[in-house]
């Protein structure tokens, strides 16, 4: 028997909505097969089912040969299935020890042998080329190393069946290729992968086989030998998808500068140290960087939400000296926020009360909203947005993915704004939606908006960009042509490194940082 896993008409409905309908398909041992789908298309829903989270009202799943019992996390991660999440879920205060031991036996019970864990541990690691101290504390690892404590944190329990939900999202491309070989020597030894990925090349670099989900149904199913990115992305949508160009366009005028601007900060994370960052009209800056290394405290900071502690910040010429999210968006300066779901809507509240949430003075006479113009204003970006919704009372909790990136973008880009600060703006989207997002931004650039977009996807920040720079333990890089870096390159700052290009000293472009 060479079956690992075997889904066998599988059907679940949420209400009169079929999330997952009929599917049937078997993964092999010693495979990687690859799940594509846009926002929506049932992937996680799946998942959650083998995973033992959701109960499907028809079909089953096996495991080596045996059924699993539906609704059962423990029975699936005693039969051999392991999960690893795109947000890690480690414990930070904890060592890597004590987090891979969790859920695996009592912490504290006096039957726990760590000795034999560590042992266990410390031959896994060298066995799979996972290198980690397992007396480190979680806290002070990199995304990396966290990446590969997740990996063998599903090891440890001896799985059979590893699926990698997005496992690369926050992951340099050295830390990449790295995890790429890890997956080639577990695959190696007999394990069996499932790998959820949005970036098609990695599919094409990794997989043996590819799944296609659209609208709960199994569309298509190939060897990744036969497929290429067009074909993968027509699969998936099922029409052509065309990618957005950015044309050439003489900058603009300056209209927002950062000038040896530091904030202060106990965590490290959202520590600034000396930035500086000229913004130009017509232009998109591109800023990346690993997870963690003061992105987050710069988006706040470009947004208003926070201060600096020293240095200057410059708009239009004037030198800011009020900080608050109100002033900025009053201002022109409109944001798409990291989080669209924690901070970029209120999930229980209605489209429309969404949609005006950033203008409803505009729409107010003496402390009244005007019901008509807001209801007005969210069918109108439902129109020109193509948000797919049951209308503008619907919950905005209720929107997929990209649809509720659209209506973010329809709230923010239909004000004009003069500087949008867009940050991960694709992340978790499917193709068609990153196709959305990225010729929205690149109108608002050929409208003459400043663009700043932060982001940790490489090819998004070289496609659209036109400087980046990276940002490591707080500082920013020095500003460079999107035209004359490599990924490479930018993998050696994004880990503390620097920049060689035959040998030569790598020229960053003129009149940019202070």
């Amino acid at each position: 028997m060479n079956s690992a896993l075997h889904i066998k008409g599988v059907t679940k409905r949420f209400g009169s909505f079929v999330a997952n309908d009929n599917i049937s398909f078997e993964l092999q041992k010693g495979e990687v097969l690859a799940l594509l789908g846009e926002n929506g298309a049932g992937k996680t829903t799946l998942m959650n089912i083998i995973f033992g989270h959701y109960v499907a009202e028809e079909g089953s799943v096996d495991v080596l040969g045996k059924t699993l019992q539906p609704g059962d996390p423990k029975a699936a991660i005693e039969a051999g299935v392991g999960m690893v999440h795109q947000h890690f879920t480690l414990a930070e205060n904890l060592t890597v020890l004590e987090n891979i031991m969790l859920g695996s036996e009592g912490l504290w019970s006096f039957s726990t042998d760590k000795a034999a864990a560590r042992k266990k541990i410390l031959k896994m690691s060298e066995d799979f080329g996972l290198e980690v101290n397992p007396d480190a504390k979680v806290s002070s690892l990199s995304v990396g190393e966290k990446q590969r404590v997740e990996i063998l944190k599903a090891l440890y329990g001896d799985a059979k069946v590893l699926i990698l939900d997005e496992p690369t999202a926050v992951l340099t491309p050295q830390e990449s290729e790295s995890l790429f070989d890890t997956l080639r020597l577990l695959v190696g030894k007999g394990l069996s992968i499932i790998f959820i990925s949005h970036k098609l090349h990695e599919i094409l670099a990794i997989s043996n086989r590819v799944l296609v989900l659209r609208h709960g149904v199994l569309v298509d199913e190939m060897k990744t030998s036969d497929a290429d990115k067009n074909r993968l992305s027509e699969s998936m949508v099922g029409k052509s998808i065309a990618e957005p160009m950015a044309e050439e366009l003489p900058p603009g005028e300056e209209i927002f500068s950062l000038t040896n601007v530091s904030v202060k900060s106990a965590e490290a994370s959202n520590r600034l140290e000396q930035v500086n960052l000229n913004a130009r009209r017509s232009e998109i800056l591109g800023v990346t960087g690993v997870s963690g290394n003061g992105q987050s405290a710069l988006a706040n900071l470009l947004c208003g939400m926070i201060r600096p502690d020293a240095g200057e910040v410059h708009f239009s010429a004037d030198r800011i000296s009020y900080f608050s999210s109100a002033s900025f968006v009053e201002n022109q300066i409109a944001r798409v926020p990291e989080d669209r779901n924690k901070e970029g809507v209120i999930g229980e509240m209605s489209l429309w009360e969404n949609a005006i949430s950033e203008i409803y003075r505009k729409i107010s006479r003496f402390g009244f909203i005007d019901f008509n113009k807001a209801k007005q204003f969210t069918s109108g970006l439902i129109e020109n947005y193509d948000i797919r919704c049951d209308g503008i009372e619907q919950e905005a909790r209720l929107l997929s993915g990209g649809n509720m990136q659209k209506l973010i973008l329809g709230r923010v880009l239909s004000q004009n704004p003069d500087l949008i600060i867009a940050n991960q703006p694709i992340r978790g989207l499917d193709v068609g939606a990153i196709a959305n997002v990225h010729e929205r931004l690149l109108e608002a650039r050929r409208s003459g908006a400043s663009v700043i977009l932060i982001t940790e996807d490489l090819d998004e920040l070289l496609s659209i960009s036109d400087r980046v720079a990276v940002m490591c333990h707080g500082e920013l890089s020095p500003i460079y042509s999107a035209k004359e870096i490599t990924k490479a390159q930018l993998g050696s700052l994004m880990s503390g490194g620097s920049i060689e290009n035959n040998n030569k000293e790598y020229i960053r472009e003129d009149a940019v940082c202070a």
